[in-house]
């Protein structure tokens, strides 16, 4: 892999989880060296929190783990891609995807088009949660 973007001295690579059955994508992250070799170790997605520097591991508060069927790398091997097994939302809105809304490209406005699955004050408490990049 090559570790080329850099958020605060630390190396590392986008990471795009997405649905293994539908395609349908779920999250963006960073991953650092150590969240890779997680992943590939344990099988089930670790990534690289930059507001809190540290590695964690995806549903370690919520119990909505990714679990990693497949992994791509992308031309330039600064991006991967995990085809996932998402328990629940992956979103730490609720949702079960981060990207739940949709731009009218007519009116250049912004709606919902997914229901909420967990409420995140019930999961994560106060503002905090395991997603915060």
């Amino acid at each position: 892999m090559n570790f080329r973007h850099e958020i605060n001295g630390e190396k590392l690579v986008i990471a795009i989880a997405q649905d293994f059955k539908t395609n349908k994508v779920l999250m963006t992250a960073y991953m650092n060296k150590e969240a890779f070799e997680k992943t590939l170790k344990t099988k089930k997605a670790h990534y690289w929190s930059t507001s809190r520097k540290k590695v964690w591991m995806k549903g370690e508060t919520s119990g909505n783990i990714q679990k990693v069927r497949e992994m791509y790398v992308d031309c330039d091997r600064d991006a991967v891609l995990l085809k996932v097994e998402q328990k629940g939302g992956a979103c730490h809105t609720g949702h079960y995807s981060c990207f739940y809304r949709k731009i009218d490209m007519n009116n250049m406005k912004m709606k919902s088009v997914e229901k909420q699955l967990f409420d995140p004050k019930e999961v994560y408490g106060g503002t905090k949660n395991e997603n915060s990049a």
